[in-house]
């Protein structure tokens, strides 16, 4: 037996198992590199990589050491007696080879490999190695099976509540934080919503860091199902959640390889609505040049994909197609982003307009859930929930009860980005303005990120400022403007 001692190193999800060079009871030199191992003497063993520690300093002779997400997984005291085998290899992982080959997976061949996921049976390169062999082709059944199988065993049931609704954007439009405005609307209407966010992935803010620039967003079930019964809406990072696991897991190498799959996308958004109880689901679709989904035809795709999906697991579904050529709003970047959504919710004059339609228009077809309504007149209620400043109400109680943010400040570093030449704004780059609001700080830092001051329609004159750098860091900063001056984004003709 070994001592267990914790090594605190956080690996990004992946178990690490430390062994001293010299352990008395286990020969390492005949221990080949990056061996997965099973560790013993918790409630069931984890699995994890093991790594051979040379320094005296750090690990004993006589111990096993940790890393973070290991140590936290075995859940045992420090000093706890534990033992190592070599461990065998996750039973579905002959399933990923046959998908490599070309094959359909079965509803049970999906069911294990998520289990072997959620178990951390998986290194990240094996669920690597399932998300490029998925990447190639999915069958609409196969997607349904994928989407069952990350739901897992934990959901939340809302036995008050004959509906429960959410939005969700299928992203690559910088801003468009309607998700924040729609939230308030529905809530005060009445009509509860459990808005699910995640931080960023892909972009410059998630809906949950835009939000936390305003409220915490990390909340426990209990504090969710109080909110949903007092105030009817909540805004909620789904990663402080015991919901979908594995959706985490797959989220955070999608991350790191810096792939976007169609199906996966869709599996893993649907998977988070059902464990989270909802029932009723708009989802947009953004369509434009330089937006995840680039046409029309795609779009249609998705949206028969995802109304297939929805009759098969009674979640009802309302798929809209909307216009992604350009970012929505001035701000990109959780503060200005929350800027934003404040001057709408504000009734405020300079209130960016195409922010608050869109949010207008979405809410209204989620408050068309409610049979008492008809056809067309969700819009019209939206609105008037809107311009009463009962949207403003009800943002404020979520926000208090939610739990008050600091303050979050601007990134002082700044410069204002011109044009070139006068003419008309013909197009703005949401991969590029995403790309370089990276560079910038943003979904790093809140205060990082664009203003904008210039968008698609607009006349501009040589030298007039078409947006404004915000960052924190100086290498940022650095960064982002020697990117910006060899392309800023912006086609003007």
């Amino acid at each position: 037996m070994l001592s267990l001692k914790h090594i605190s190193i956080n690996s990004f999800n992946e178990n690490i198992i430390y062994l001293h060079k010299d352990c008395e009871a286990y020969k390492v030199d005949e221990i080949s590199n990056m061996t997965k191992v099973e560790v013993h003497g918790g409630v069931t063993p984890i699995f994890g990589f093991l790594e051979i520690i040379e320094d005296d300093g750090i690990l004993a002779t006589n111990e096993l050491g940790l890393n973070n997400e290991a140590f936290k997984l075995i859940n045992l005291p420090e000093g706890a007696d534990v033992s190592l085998t070599i461990a065998p290899q996750p039973p579905s992982i002959p399933f990923i080879k046959r998908k490599m080959l070309g094959n359909i997976l079965s509803e049970t061949e999906y069911v294990a490999i998520i289990n072997d996921i959620s178990n951390h049976r998986y290194s990240n390169i094996d669920t690597a190695a399932f998300l490029i062999a998925t990447g190639s082709f999915m069958t609409a059944p196969e997607t349904l099976s994928l989407t069952q199988s990350l739901v897992g065993n934990k959901v939340f049931h809302w036995d008050n509540e004959n509906i429960v609704v959410d939005h969700h954007c299928l992203g690559g439009i910088p801003g468009n934080k309607t998700d924040i405005i729609i939230t308030a609307i529905i809530a005060a209407y009445g009509m509860p919503i459990l808005k699910t966010a995640s931080r960023s992935i892909t972009s410059c803010a998630g809906v949950a860091d835009t939000f936390s620039v305003l409220a915490n967003v990390d909340l426990d079930e209990q504090k969710i199902r109080q909110l949903i019964e007092n105030e009817r809406g909540v805004i909620v990072d789904y990663n402080t959640l015991p919901l979908v696991s594995a959706c985490k897991m797959l989220s955070s190498i999608e991350r790191t390889l810096g792939i976007s799959q169609q199906h996966n996308i869709v599996s893993e958004i649907l998977a988070i609505k059902l464990a989270s109880g909802v029932t009723n689901l708009v989802l947009d679709i953004p369509v434009g040049p330089t937006s995840r989904i680039k046409s029309i035809e795609n779009a249609v795709q998705i949206r028969k994909l995802v109304e297939y999906i929805g009759d098969m697991l009674s979640l009802k579904i309302d798929a809209v197609i909307t216009d992604g050529s350009e970012p929505i709003g001035y701000g990109v970047g959780a503060v200005l982003e929350a800027r934003d959504v404040m001057k709408v919710l504000r009734n405020r004059d300079d209130a960016p307009q195409d922010l608050r339609e869109k949010s207008l228009f979405l809410a209204g077809r989620i408050l068309e859930f409610d049979p008492k309504l008809r056809g067309g007149q969700g819009y019209l209620v939206a609105k008037e929930i809107l311009q009463s400043g009962r949207a403003l109400e009800a943002i404020n109680r979520i926000i208090y009860n939610q739990g008050k943010a600091p303050q979050a400040r601007l990134g002082n570093l700044t410069r204002e980005i011109t044009a070139t030449r006068s003419g008309i704004v013909d197009s703005i780059n949401n991969q590029r303005i995403t790309h370089l609001g990276i560079l910038a700080g943003a979904g790093q830092y809140p205060g990082a990120g664009f203003d904008l001051l210039k968008k698609v329609g607009d006349s501009v004159s040589a030298g007039e400022p078409l947006y404004i750098i915000h960052s924190t860091n100086s290498n940022d900063f650095a960064m982002a403007n020697s990117a910006i001056d060899s392309d800023n984004g912006y086609e003007i003709k």
